[in-house]
């Protein structure tokens, strides 16, 4: 079973940028897609981006669109998520998920991170 370590998150001001990475412990994360999720207190999972195996291929939640950027080095077996222009309304856990049937749907992706906080302050 592949594990997951999330790390990068942290406490930023409104406008401020943080990049989270998702590192994996097998080698077989290289072929799989991977998903962003997160979750605010007191609300449900959502879909945050995806990315195919490869990395050529990417898509977001609307509420990112534009300001996160999600990408992958399959050499260091790792995930990345850029998050610039940051709001107060993105503070949430953020967690990395990896091999969905369908992608974008959580209950599908077949393992998960811890996740990491990520706090923005107005």
């Amino acid at each position: 079973q592949v594990q997951l370590v999330e790390s990068g998150g942290g406490l930023v001001q409104a406008g401020g940028s943080l990049r989270l990475s998702c590192a994996a412990s097998e080698r077989t994360f290289s072929s799989h897609a991977v998903g962003w999720f997160r979750q605010a207190p007191g609300k449900e999972r959502e879909f945050v981006a995806h990315i195919n195996w490869s990395g050529s291929y990417t898509y977001y939640a609307d509420s990112v669109k534009g300001r996160f950027t999600i990408s992958r080095d399959n050499a260091k077996n790792t995930v990345y998520l850029q998050m610039n222009s940051l709001k107060p309304e993105d503070t949430a856990v953020y967690y990395c998920a990896g091999h969905p049937s369908e992608p974008g749907r959580a209950p599908t992706y077949d393992y998960w991170g811890q996740g990491t906080q990520v706090t923005v302050s107005s």
